[in-house]
């Protein structure tokens, strides 16, 4: 009784592995932030391992560790005001979990880890119906750092002599993997993009009236999506992102 009182009460600190997930959350700063939480997971999951392979009934006690943690969540969230701090902490929460959580779950690599990650996702998609959560290894996640995001907003920082390490080229990414990413259509909407833009940046490229194109561009759909993400208006930068897309698309795409 006393392991799974131990393993119960790891699972309910799991959330603080990562105080600030977003900052941790770079290309810079999240292989070695993962290995720091990843040290002090692997405790946890060991006893978790431990009571699975001894148990009668292992499948229930993975499903008790997985309401530890999510109750854990929710008091968490219900300790913040209403309105934009709750959506907020979801917001870091759900981060957690995504490239902290899951991820050392699965590089533990124990009988129990997948059942533990399937019973956490059903969990939290109980908890949090408007969130869906989706478990990726951390090799996964830390590649796609090297992938050339956003096609798009590439090729026009470049028409404006803006490197790829630019403050608006990162302040897109970071949207991307903070936002974007962990909305319930978000990871579709992002494959949607990644299937199309290359190909509108080629047209584009061809037009001989490029640079103006790209200005326009800037001037249209990035300079205020980068305004609304300063100010916190994420949502209406996602419907502005997701109008540039379909417009382009219909201007650029088929000619």
């Amino acid at each position: 009784m006393n392991q799974y009182l131990t393993a119960r009460e790891g699972m309910r600190g799991l959330l603080g592995v990562m105080s600030n997930p977003m900052q941790n959350f770079k290309r810079n700063r999240y292989k070695d932030a993962f290995e720091d939480a990843y040290l002090k997971i692997v405790p946890v999951l060991d006893s978790v391992e431990e009571l699975y392979r001894t148990v009668l009934e292992p499948d229930t006690m993975v499903e008790h560790m997985a309401a530890a943690l999510t109750e854990t969540a929710k008091e968490k969230i219900e300790g913040e005001k209403k309105g934009y701090h709750r959506d907020q902490a979801l917001m870091d929460l759900n981060l957690t979990m995504v490239v902290f959580v899951f991820p050392a779950i699965l590089r533990y690599a124990g009988k129990s880890s997948r059942p533990l990650v399937d019973a956490l996702l059903v969990a939290w998609k109980e908890a949090f119906p408007k969130t869906n959560l989706q478990a990726a290894e951390f090799d996964y996640i830390e590649k796609g750092f090297h992938r050339k995001f956003c096609y798009i907003t590439t090729a026009v920082c470049e028409a404006l002599g803006r490197g790829d390490d630019c403050y608006e080229l990162e302040l897109m990414r970071d949207y991307r993997d903070g936002y974007l990413s962990l909305m319930p259509d978000g990871p579709e909407q992002i494959r949607h993009y990644y299937d199309i833009a290359p190909t509108i940046v080629k047209h584009i490229q061809a037009e001989p009236d490029s640079g103006r194109i790209y200005r326009s561009i800037w001037d249209e759909y990035l300079s205020p999506c980068v305004r609304m993400i300063e100010a916190g208006e994420k949502e209406a930068c996602r419907e502005t992102y997701i109008r540039m897309v379909g417009d382009l698309k219909e201007r650029y795409f088929y000619i």
